[in-house]
């Protein structure tokens, strides 16, 4: 069982940046992918950034391509999701999630492994 605890959300305004963590409880290369989503009361989960373990391929939505970053360190067996220039419209709840299979789309009926999330609010 992979567990995921992430960190680093908080209430910032328009225009600053965060910076979350998420901490996986396994070597991160024993899952093929590890990736950021968000989700608003009322509303699916999106996917955010995704990025393969091994090679490090990234995928981001169109909505935060160019301001924000993810990135792993895997000899703290950490992902980092590095947001710049936010918006009110990324308030949401911040999830890690870890995908076994091959391929790290950003779909996230596809991931098997969730952290408990962490808030992000964006006032204007």
């Amino acid at each position: 069982q992979v567990r995921l605890v992430e960190s680093g959300g908080d209430s910032v305004q328009a225009g600053g940046s965060l910076r979350l963590s998420c901490a996986a409880s396994v070597i991160t290369y024993t899952v093929n992918c590890l990736g950021w989503f968000r989700q608003v009361p009322g509303k699916e989960r999106e996917g955010v950034a995704t990025i393969g373990t091994r090679g490090g391929s990234t995928y981001y939505a169109a909505s935060v391509k160019g301001r924000f970053t993810i990135s792993q360190d895997n000899a703290k067996n950490t992902v980092y999701l590095q947001m710049n220039s936010l918006k009110p419209e990324d308030t949401a709840m911040y999830y890690c999630a870890a995908r076994d299979q091959f391929g790290c789309a950003l779909d996230p009926r596809t991931w098997n492994h969730w952290g408990q999330g962490t808030q992000v609010t964006v006032s204007s």
